[in-house]
């Protein structure tokens, strides 16, 4: 596969309405998808997502350009784990390259690739221009504080400026499923995530999802350490708990993330229902794209 070329400056955050931090390449061109089809419907049942259809990545990029919005997207590897082989990141990696005015992209490594994901993700961000890396803890079967399982991916990722963004709290993968399909959600405390903060301090972080049930956990670590951001993707913002408004109006307003979970749950209606929360008129860009740009570089 030839490597995408990456072409900078073709995103402007002035021109946007919102930046979404996180959304999901879940299907490929080839026919890969991210999940078995267990899972997948599993996720789709716990989302009620109505005909479980899955945007490709050209219709992804359509979608937030007719909104004048900026997507992060990624797959999530835990091929390990799963046995379900993920989108290919060189593939959403040149998509992002072919629609660069919307789409950022990200990647994601199995940990359990060891010394070959290490190189792999080197090349994902010198040869493709990756701005990121999406952990699963739960889905991929792994502590992110495990030192000799993923601390050289990370030295990597800090090295190369890229962006770590793990899942953090429950999970509506596996929801429903007897035992859960196998997913613990012990890996994804943020608390493991505090470990990687405090050894790799120029580490930039995103903790995703408010991080039921240890959302008082993810605002500490958020709090003490500089490097560590907030995406508030995967819930409908009139669920969001008291405490994470608190913090996103006044100690977290220059580190909290618009995020949606795309496609299983629609940056539209994320966004009219975050119009109805308690969010300051000051804090509101911030959350919605400024954070984000300054996070990504955008300008």
């Amino acid at each position: 596969m030839t490597a995408a070329t990456p072409k900078t400056g073709a995103i402007d955050p002035e021109a946007l309405v919102a930046i979404d931090v996180h959304t999901h390449a879940e299907v490929s061109a080839k026919g890969a998808a991210s999940l078995s089809a267990e899972l997948d419907t599993a996720s789709a049942s716990y989302f009620k997502v109505e005909g479980n259809r899955k945007p490709t990545l050209p219709e992804i990029a359509a979608y937030y350009r007719e909104r004048r919005m900026a997507a992060v997207v990624f797959t999530v590897d835990a091929e390990s784990a799963t046995g379900t082989a993920p989108v290919p990141n060189e593939e959403i990696a040149e998509a992002a390259a072919e629609h660069p005015d919307v789409l950022i992209p990200f990647a994601s490594i199995d940990p359990f690739r060891g010394r070959a994901g290490v190189r792999r993700a080197r090349r994902l961000v010198e040869e493709y221009g990756v701005r990121g890396f999406k952990f699963h803890p739960s889905i991929q079967g792994f502590f992110p504080n495990d030192r000799a399982l993923a601390y050289e991916l990370y030295e990597v990722i800090e090295e190369t400026g890229a962006i770590a963004l793990f899942h953090t709290g429950q999970t509506g993968i596996g929801a429903g499923v007897p035992g859960g399909g196998g997913i613990r959600l012990k890996y994804s405390n943020p608390m493991c995530v505090d470990d990687v903060a405090a050894d790799f301090p120029q580490l930039k972080i995103i903790l995703a999802h408010p991080s039921f049930p240890w959302q008082d956990e993810a605002l500490a670590v958020a709090t003490h350490k500089p490097g560590v951001h907030i995406d508030l993707s995967g819930w409908s913002p009139k669920y969001f708990p008291p405490q994470l408004v608190q913090y996103a109006n006044t100690l977290l307003k220059d580190k909290v993330l618009f995020g949606s979970d795309y496609p299983v749950l629609t940056p539209d209606r994320w966004l009219a229902d975050f119009e109805k929360l308690q969010i300051k008129d000051e804090v509101r860009p911030k959350i919605l794209k400024e954070n984000a740009a300054r996070l990504l570089g955008l300008g």
